[in-house]
């Protein structure tokens, strides 16, 4: 991997972004805006929101940024862009960890104002530092990212692509933690729960809504984070040229 091409491939990302303000608007601001509607639906049932806000915290921009991520690099592979880049010195993990990073300062943006919306509009009581919470959501913007790169290898339309939500996604939104503590469930599914990224990430939102420190908050976000290492290795090992 060479360091100036990965940062080229980024700067690429980032100005094709600037053109697409749908996906600046998905990506920043639809986040914020399905928080808003969950704290309204609860807004005459006191705690309710304080309760699940965090978690949604998590999976919102995960969802989105899988979206995005997987549409987004399927595209640049159908269009024949992809193997133009690829008779050129980039190679697959220049690829890969360019767009990483691009959606990476995406991501962080995103959280900041998700974040900043939640607390400040919604009235998200959080005992932790703030600061965590969005370092939380970021890393858990990057694992929906470095999963949507990973799946956009194995899809061939953009159908396809939102077709592995229900592989992906789903199972870990169920299986999380948000619907049922994931220590009241059966043990089989609370077992298959544990190698699940985002019940980690969900985790980690909990620990630092109230307002736990030390290993309780690292441990969760560090799992997080190999998960969405992993997804961007085995991403650049299954990146395909084109779309047969």
């Amino acid at each position: 991997m060479n360091g100036i091409r990965t940062f080229a491939t980024a700067g690429r990302v980032l100005r094709q972004l600037s053109h697409d303000p749908r996906s600046i608007a998905l990506m920043l601001v639809a986040p914020s805006v399905l928080v808003g509607l969950f704290a309204w639906l609860f807004s005459d049932q006191d705690g309710v929101f304080d309760t699940f806000g965090g978690p949604i915290l998590a999976l919102f921009p995960f969802v989105v940024m899988f979206l995005i991520t997987s549409i987004t690099t399927l595209r640049e592979r159908r269009s024949g862009t992809l193997e133009r880049l690829m008779t050129t010195p980039l190679g697959k993990a220049d690829f890969i960890v360019g767009y990483a990073l691009a959606f990476g300062l995406m991501a962080m943006l995103q959280a900041v104002i998700t974040v900043a919306f939640a607390v400040l509009v919604c009235r998200l009581d959080v005992e932790g530092p703030l600061w965590q919470l969005g370092l939380v959501a970021v890393v858990d913007a990057l694992l929906g990212t470095a999963l949507g790169l990973l799946a956009s290898a194995f899809a061939r339309t953009e159908f396809q692509a939102v077709q592995f939500m229900p592989v992906l996604v789903f199972p870990q939104i169920i299986l999380g933690g948000l619907f049922m503590p994931r220590d009241r469930m059966p043990d089989v599914l609370h077992a298959i729960s544990d190698w699940l990224p985002l019940s980690h990430a969900i985790d980690a939102v909990a620990a630092v809504s109230a307002g736990d420190e030390g290993w309780d908050v690292a441990r969760p976000l560090l799992i997080v984070t190999a998960f969405a290492v992993g997804s961007l290795v085995l991403a650049s090992l299954t990146l395909r040229r084109r779309t047969p």
